[in-house]
């Protein structure tokens, strides 16, 4: 069962360089959407499973939040290319520097036996949510070449940034003032 839970943590990597190079090139915009809503879910149930049947892994807790991270990164680049949009590329910047500058705070935690300051809160799993939603519509209205939503997907992306950088700047601040 381990072995199938991180085949689908897994697949998230390798559906984030199919869809980028789909949406770079400005093709197939519904099987975009159909893998991306497979990477959804799976982001869901690769987790469900895991403690439905108490298989985690140190190998599962590093790679589930990572294969996130590439998802994100590869689609909103290529939506940035593929929209050549000064706003989606100024606001997926912002989401990806909050990302890495996340990432080596967890770093640097985990080296100063300080995890708990870093650890996954509540409105980052909602900021995740909110993030993959905003790119399901994206996605959504370029399938259907509906341009209200894309509209709509900018705003969900300038919220998802605001969410994205303030749950960056809590973790900040409890690395900084952290007890330990």
């Amino acid at each position: 069962m381990i072995y199938f839970i991180n085949a689908l943590t897994l697949s998230r990597i390798i559906f984030a360089a199919v869809i980028f190079v789909l949406i770079s090139n400005s093709q197939s915009y519904n099987l975009c959407l159909f893998l991306f809503a497979l990477s959804s879910v799976s982001d869901y149930f690769d987790g469900y499973l895991a403690r439905k049947y108490n298989v985690t892994s140190d190998f599962g807790e590093i790679i589930d939040p990572v294969a996130d991270k590439i998802l994100l990164i590869f689609i909103l680049i290529a939506l940035s290319i593929n929209f050549s949009s000064y706003l989606v590329g100024f606001l997926s910047s912002l989401i990806i520097s909050r990302e890495v500058w996340v990432a080596a705070l967890r770093d640097f935690n985990s080296r100063n036996d300080n995890s708990r300051a870093t650890k996954v809160i509540f409105i980052s799993k909602i900021k995740t949510t909110i993030q993959f939603f905003t790119i399901f519509i994206y996605l959504a209205g370029l399938s259907f070449e509906k341009n209200l939503m894309l509209i709509i997907g900018d705003l969900l992306l300038m919220i998802s940034a605001l969410i994205t950088i303030y749950t960056g700047y809590l973790y900040t601040v409890k690395t900084l003032y952290s007890d330990n």
